[in-house]
């Protein structure tokens, strides 16, 4: 195959425009265009000289996350940011990419990456990585293998986006358009339904700013206790795994930090407006802001309110410079709509079911990734025959 490399400076980021995929939306898997940074056609028109993205293509992280790769499998074009590549006109593209993530391929990777602070691999390392080469019959059998579970999953994820599409078209009507159960019977006043309440966040429900424990003490990492960070939130509306997790003792050093079942998580600096619902009991680093509900119906309401709030926090918490930074009293005493307590008990009745559908379904999913992972370096080094 051929190796392209990304365009060599940041550009500027616009509302509309072309996806443009960055390291951060590189996570294995095919790859996602929503969510990504937005370029002008111009940035995009420089770009596609050098190539123009096509399903089947391959694109590779190689610094800081480096050596993470995702499969092309849409039509939808794109160009790269800093720090990426496609990798192009592989015969077997599928079997290519299955291969890169191989613990053989990976432990190449990890060997040829150089810095301290920062590490990154080169594209004259990438073009000498060797990659197992069975014949192409085999080639295609073990990426038919491979890809059937990444199909399923692909298939819950659309189920997952369907499941709280319907939920959220439900919230917005009844929360934002005002068509809720009786509405026809109650009377507007001040702009809002009699009986709803202008209130802010801390009102609604208990903010916890996350917190890292003391990363000199080693004995605080490692455990059980799930730590989320705002990339473990990315694309999940349940965080059930986090790179990193404390042990008792970690999260015990920060009692106050504890987030309950059902916490509504919001990523507050950096890339802000990212939103999570809590699956276990766990703790975040102190770039979320927390909404912790008395009540588990509270929860489903408070998700979807702040699913609403990137634009808001973006101007909140930029101050006219590029890195946001919400801090918690700015964050917990944003304006939130509450309605009648009937309503959303009733919101919650209806939603519990559709949520508990979505976080069945992503541990599901993660239960293919972990057969796949299995069985990806048996049949690459071929102690699995097909």
């Amino acid at each position: 195959g051929q190796i392209i490399d990304s365009l060599h400076k940041t550009p500027k980021y616009s509302a509309k425009g072309f996806p443009m995929v960055r390291v951060t939306d590189i996570k294995g898997g095919y790859l996602k265009l929503d969510g990504t940074f937005k370029v002008s056609e111009a940035v995009f028109q420089e770009f596609s000289a050098k190539h123009k993205s096509q399903k089947g293509d391959i694109v590779m992280s190689r610094v800081g996350t480096y050596g993470v790769s995702s499969l092309v499998d849409s039509e939808e074009s794109f160009c790269l940011g800093q720090n990426t590549l496609f990798i192009v006109n592989t015969e077997t593209p599928k079997f290519v990419f299955y291969s890169l993530q191989s613990p053989y391929v990976q432990a190449q990777i990890e060997a040829k990456s150089t810095g301290a602070s920062q590490k990154t691999i080169s594209l004259k390392s990438i073009r000498e990585l060797a990659i197992p080469c069975p014949p192409i019959t085999t080639q295609h059998k073990i990426a038919s293998i491979l890809s059937a579970y990444d199909d399923l999953i692909e298939n819950n994820l659309k189920r997952i986006r369907l499941l709280e599409e319907a939920a959220q078209h439900l919230y917005r009507e009844w929360f934002v358009r005002f068509r809720f159960p009786g509405w026809e019977e109650v009377t507007v006043v001040d702009e809002l339904p009699e009986g709803w309440e202008r209130k802010i966040i801390k009102d609604f429900g208990e903010v916890i700013t996350g917190k890292t424990p003391s990363t000199e003490n080693q004995s605080f990492f490692g455990g059980e206790i799930p730590f989320v960070k705002t990339p473990d939130m990315h694309g999940n509306t349940f965080v059930i795994s986090t790179s990193t997790t404390l042990t008792e003792s970690g999260a015990e050093s920060q009692k106050n930090k504890y987030l309950p079942l059902l916490s509504v998580m919001v990523s507050c600096i950096g890339t802000a407006g990212v939103v999570s619902l809590a699956a276990d009991t766990c703790q975040t680093n102190q770039q979320i802001n927390s909404i912790v509900l008395d009540q588990e119906y509270k929860s489903f309401y408070a998700y979807f309110f702040s699913k609403g709030l990137k634009g808001h926090l973006e101007g909140l918490g930029s101050n006219g410079a590029t890195f946001v930074n919400v801090n918690k009293n700015k964050f917990e005493n944003i304006e939130i709509i509450v309605p009648l307590e009937d309503l959303l008990i009733e919101f919650g009745r209806i939603a519990k079911p559709i949520f508990n559908q979505i976080l069945t379904l992503q541990r599901q999913s993660q239960k293919l990734k972990e057969a796949r992972d299995i069985l990806l370096p048996r049949l690459m080094n071929q102690t699995l025959k097909v």
